[in-house]
């Protein structure tokens, strides 16, 4: 990626994920994508992390305003071009600046959020409330104990991580943003607690049994390129 539109890092993250039926995921995706698969089965997602030196183009991340929790609840998504990505339906942040600027700059659905992340020695806790909601308070606390590296991930530890890019709906269509880091540094995880209704509030059945799977990594850094190959809108009744 010669001319990044943004770069980040992404540390301290928990991927904690749950088997989902393609049918319920379909109506939650933007025009012209699929839900992508794992024999048959597709995920949803609840990932925690710190968002770090937020940068534009070359210039160098911002100290405060760039550095903020962020808990995400993301789909699987592929779309007509064969491009496999991620589907953000929820973006919890604790910083208010950076929420907006996502919002009115990309479309994505950030919500602004009380959030701290706390380490003690192999334990995290990622906890998340947010400011002003429309219904109910929708938030999570998330406690993992990081566990031994993983070698060689498995196919669907891959499949759950090997994302180098987000669909997104804009307003001219279904855009394709692609990203560039290394690969991730992964550790098997232990998940102490999870008490969350963000996947409810996201559209997406609450949990009904444990997670499928559960990792940590310490971070990378990444690189966002700009929108790519829109899809566009579905016409209008």
């Amino acid at each position: 990626m010669r001319s990044p539109l943004l770069t980040q890092w992404w540390l301290d993250l928990a991927f904690v994920h749950w088997a989902v039926d393609p049918a319920d995921v379909a109506p939650l995706l933007p025009h012209g994508l699929t839900a992508d698969t794992h024999d048959g089965v597709t995920y949803a997602g609840l990932v925690a992390f710190r968002m770090e030196k937020v940068g534009w183009l070359r210039f160098p991340g911002v100290p405060y305003f760039g550095s903020f929790p962020e808990t995400n609840v993301r789909l699987y998504s592929v779309d007509a071009y064969g491009r496999r990505g991620v589907v953000f339906r929820s973006m919890d942040a604790s910083r208010l600046v950076p929420v907006l600027l996502g919002r009115l700059g990309f479309r994505l659905p950030y919500r602004w959020s009380r959030m701290d992340v706390r380490t003690d020695g192999d334990t995290v806790t990622y906890s998340s409330s947010r400011h002003r909601p429309r219904t109910s308070r929708a938030r999570s606390r998330i406690v993992v104990r990081v566990g031994r590296p993983v070698a060689e991930p498995t196919e669907l530890e891959h499949f759950l991580t090997a994302r180098w890019g987000m669909h997104n709906a804009f307003s001219r269509g279904t855009g394709y943003l692609a990203n560039d880091h290394p690969r991730w540094p992964l550790h098997r995880a232990e998940l102490i607690s999870c008490e969350e209704n963000l996947l409810a509030a996201a559209g997406l059945p609450a949990p009904d049994r444990p997670p499928v799977s559960v990792l940590y990594s310490p971070g990378v850094p990444v690189r966002l390129g700009r929108p790519a190959g829109l899809t566009p809108p579905a016409p209008s009744a």
